[in-house]
């Protein structure tokens, strides 16, 4: 689901629950109240006890093999039929048993509740008739590793997160993308007055009114809080934006090895030329450097890229021309990284790829974390032919370790390495 999408359905929210005053006075109350009476939310309660047995409206019963009070499965059952009468339905219960609840899924269930009626299914004491969970549960979520005394308050807070992504609820959507955990990464420290406050000043930067430095204050205070409290959300953080310089894509020609070991000259490929393209336009890389001695290369790919970009081309495939204009060749690397240097203003940080186990090399997880502290422009290398040569891999920075898929083949294309690359280091999610 897209999250800009605003011509989504209203989302569909029962709750089923025992104690319906306790969630029906946080639903009336702050952003919540403010989206339901504006229509932008329709969440109904229903009341478990309505559909209890006996003078004493009983729902739950003493847990068979011995232990506390379990509810029962008829009145839940009925409870949800009623919440969705006529409806398709979709049935979370909260439990501790559940699959962890994060931002993503937050978003598949505002999809969902767009689509079917979402039903929280809110338990109490030892938990719910396990018969139940089987015949009519979709999905048990857990909102962490505790216990609480029922599902009401985690189904509140998955409906306040599903809340927050509907345009209107919260003031501003864009607030909503600079959220902790919206691009994977941790927010930025905020402040307000006093300016002094016990002799703790807020940083000077937040003062001076120059947006552009307080976009980079705060890309690197986000980076630096995710690194140091919550290290494991790089793997699915989209990091680019976080980046203080660009990235930047090497294919090596020259000098790369042969299926012998022996250093060699590869030609170019019209299928690297667009593939490659296309995937760092997708990721925001700057520059897509092709580096050939060979004139007659270095005329070709501009041939090709200038069919695309004027004329005809450009006419007939936009989105193509878009990304061919990201393609630059030169005769060797050391012009390749001069060039980034001059642009950039700083020498670049060059993370070389092989597809050989290699002493020293490094997870593309740790040199995520590296790219993302070093204040350096990226530069990411990869050899065509049999790859990179062991002067090249020497002369970096640092070296990826292999691409693996666990099977032991390990002969992936040069554009098909690029793209798994590039999305390990800058995909969101």
């Amino acid at each position: 689901m897209g999250l800009n999408e605003t011509d989504l359905p209203v989302p569909r929210i029962s709750v089923v629950t025992a104690f319906p005053d306790t969630v029906r006075s946080y639903l009336s109350s702050s952003v919540l109240g403010r989206g339901i009476e504006h229509g932008l939310l329709d969440v109904s309660l229903v009341d478990l006890r309505d559909f209890a047995g006996g003078a004493y409206r009983q729902i739950d019963d003493y847990s068979y093999g011995g232990g506390g009070m379990v509810l029962m499965a008829a009145p839940l059952d009925a409870a949800v039929e009623s919440a969705a009468a006529g409806e398709d339905r979709y049935v979370v219960y909260p439990s501790p048993q559940g699959r962890p609840f994060c931002q993503e899924l937050a978003e598949d269930l505002r999809g969902i509740a767009a689509r079917k009626r979402l039903v929280f299914v809110c338990g109490h004491y030892e938990g719910v008739d396990e018969r139940f969970v089987r015949r009519s549960v979709d999905m048990e979520i857990s909102i962490g590793d505790f216990v609480i005394t029922g599902g009401e308050l985690p189904s509140l807070a998955m409906i306040d997160a599903i809340a927050r992504l509907v345009p209107g609820v919260v003031g501003s959507f864009d607030s909503v993308k600079e959220d902790s955990f919206f691009s994977g990464m941790l927010d930025n420290p905020h402040y307000t007055r006093p300016e002094d406050w016990g002799g703790d000043r807020v940083p000077e930067t937040l003062l001076g009114g120059h947006h552009a430095a307080i976009n980079r204050y705060r890309r690197r205070e986000a980076a630096g809080r995710t690194v140091s409290r919550r290290p494991e959300l790089l793997a699915k953080a989209g990091i680019m934006p976080y980046l203080e310089c660009g990235v930047y894509v090497l294919e090596l020609h020259h000098p790369v090895l042969d299926r012998n070991g022996c250093e060699s000259t590869t030609a170019v490929t019209g299928m690297d030329l667009h593939d490659i393209a296309r995937a760092c336009r997708t990721y925001g890389v700057r520059k897509f450097i092709i580096v050939t001695p060979l004139e007659s290369q270095r005329k070709l790919i501009s041939e090709v890229a200038s069919h695309w970009i004027t004329g005809y081309g450009a006419e007939f495939n936009p989105d193509r021309a878009d990304a061919m204009r990201g393609i630059k060749t030169v005769s060797s690397v050391s012009r390749a990284l001069d060039w980034i240097k001059e642009k950039e203003g700083r020498p670049p940080f060059i993370i070389a790829t092989t597809a050989r186990e290699r002493a020293g090399s490094l997870s593309w997880l740790t040199l995520k974390e590296t790219a993302l502290l070093a204040a350096r422009p990226v530069v990411l290398v990869f050899g065509t032919g049999s790859g990179l040569c062991e002067e090249t891999l020497d002369s970096a920075d640092a070296v990826m370790s292999p691409i693996s898929g666990g099977q032991g083949y390990n002969h992936l294309s040069v554009r098909s390495a690029v793209s798994i690359t590039l999305d390990r280091f800058f995909g969101f999610r």
